[in-house]
């Protein structure tokens, strides 16, 4: 079966700019599809069209049932169980044991009230679910950022036996494993490829190039042509000029006339040539360099953690951690979700963190910090700026360069996506003079490209960094220390 999509175009109520325009593509309803763009490109909209929330201009044509995830549950206080056979009553408890095994679930998950589950466990529990429902297309929006790095490779080899969905996700590993198509959504057209993350970057990477190369080249042919454009309009007002005092104006005036009519005949060519060659010239996406200003600390060491142990509500939850943290360390807290990793960068910041042990901090040391939760983003931007003390211009150089629009200053925090906040909070950071960067899981929601713009940063100007993260390839390509909680 497929799923047709024809002459799509969609533009949001208020908007000044279409979100797709006359989009055409054709899905086999058996692919694995991963769905990759920058962040406000599009890619939950895309979702949502196909699940005919939004009205549009076009035709969706499908005969399979498209099901969006993450669902939303009206009860979580029902039993596990009680919440799955709402959402698929049609469906044996033998068979939702069966994908719990694929998906590492112990049984008695199915008798406990679904809000006790972590928010891995309830993702888990959702997709195999909703992959069990007949005739079904999954639509699966962003199932990582609840997911530790052993819950996401769980996960990806779960989706590798499954057939029939899109995946929104922006962690390049998840993809490789989990998709065989990518479905790119740039500046001016969808673009579908076979292949996972890799193969498409890789493709991608040589289209562009050559793109970059030919728009590089018609622009010095429009550029060329302006000035031979220019020139025909002097040339032809000397000309004229030349009537001036001539004896026989007559014939000069005759022959000027005809000489400006072929220089006009000229230029009328030339515009409609800078015309044609000017739409040839592709608004791709291309990622600009960051830039961080780091502070050098006096002293190699900044801070020591000695037989740490922290408390929480009578019980240790982490015992006798112990590392140090010199100039132009970039740590990697590697642990579970729940083993305490961001109370230990709360520790760090002096927040109110029961604990035994020796912390010993330097100094008059400068931290900037990354929190996770972006709720608190409220009001306009420019209350932000003024709240936080932030340097204005750098900020929005900043976020220019991870994507943002001129439009995202006049618009309010509340109506960002969850990736348009995150990068607020990473642009704050890198405007910040600091000695020591502190990130919980600043990755969070963030496009592709823009992550790559943020690893090529921390590997050009080294900042001394400490961060809890799950892409395993920010990781390998940035970390220089571990340390497991």
């Amino acid at each position: 079966m497929v799923i047709n999509i024809s002459n799509l175009t969609f533009c949001y109520d208020g908007g000044f700019e279409n979100v797709f325009e006359n989009l055409n593509i054709s899905i086999d309803t058996d692919w694995r599809i991963g769905l990759v763009g920058r962040n406000g490109k599009g890619k939950t909209t895309l979702l949502k069209l196909l699940m005919n929330e939004y009205e549009y201009v076009g035709k969706i044509n499908s005969s399979v049932n498209f099901q969006y995830f993450p669902f939303s549950v009206k009860n979580k206080e029902l039993n596990t169980i009680d919440v799955l056979l709402e959402i698929n009553n049609e469906v044996y408890e033998w068979e939702i044991l069966r994908e719990f095994s694929y998906l590492d679930l112990d049984e008695d998950i199915l008798y406990r009230k679904f809000n006790t589950l972590s928010n891995g466990e309830q993702t888990k529990v959702l997709l195999c679910i909703l992959f069990l429902k007949e005739n079904g297309f999954l639509l699966i929006d962003e199932p990582t950022n609840h997911l530790d790095i052993e819950g996401r490779q769980v996960v990806a080899n779960y989706l590798k036996r499954k057939k029939g969905f899109i995946l929104v996700s922006h962690d390049r590993e998840f993809l490789d494993e989990s998709v065989n198509y990518i479905l790119s959504i740039n500046k001016n057209n969808v673009e579908l490829q076979k292949g996972n993350y890799s193969s498409y970057e890789y493709n991608k990477n040589l289209v562009d190039n050559f793109e970059i190369k030919k728009n590089e080249k018609i622009k010095k042919d429009v550029k060329r042509l302006e000035t031979s454009k220019r020139n025909i309009a002097n040339w032809s007002d000397k000309v004229e000029a030349s009537k001036k005092g001539a004896f026989d104006k007559g014939f000069i005036g005759h022959k000027a006339a005809k000489m400006m009519q072929r220089s006009k005949n000229v230029e009328k060519r030339i515009d409609k040539y800078i015309e044609e060659k000017s739409s040839l010239l592709k608004n791709i996406d291309i990622s600009e360099d960051l830039k961080i200003h780091c502070l050098d600390y006096y002293k190699q060491q900044l801070i020591k953690l000695e037989n740490i142990d922290i408390i929480y509500n009578n019980k240790k939850i982490l015992e006798n951690i112990s590392f140090t943290v010199n100039n132009g360390d970039r740590i990697f807290l590697k642990g579970k979700n729940g083993t305490g990793k961001s109370s230990i960068l709360k520790l760090i910041l002096q927040e109110n963190v029961n604990y035994n042990g020796i912390l010993n901090i330097g100094n008059n040391l400068k931290i900037s910090y990354i929190f996770q939760d972006t709720s608190i983003l409220k009001g306009t931007l420019k209350e932000y700026i003024n709240n936080n003390n932030i340097d204005e211009t750098l900020f929005k150089t900043i976020l220019r360069k991870l994507d943002f629009s001129r439009d995202m200053f006049d618009k309010r925090l509340e109506s960002y996506s969850e990736g348009q906040k995150k990068k607020v909070l990473i642009s704050k950071s890198l405007s910040e003079q600091a000695h020591l960067y502190i990130w919980d899981e600043p990755l969070n929601y963030i496009d592709i490209l823009s992550r790559k713009q943020i690893e090529d940063l921390i590997l050009k100007y080294k900042p001394t960094i400490i961060f809890v993260e799950h892409d395993i390839k920010f990781i390998e390509n940035v970390a220089t220390k571990v340390i497991n909680l």
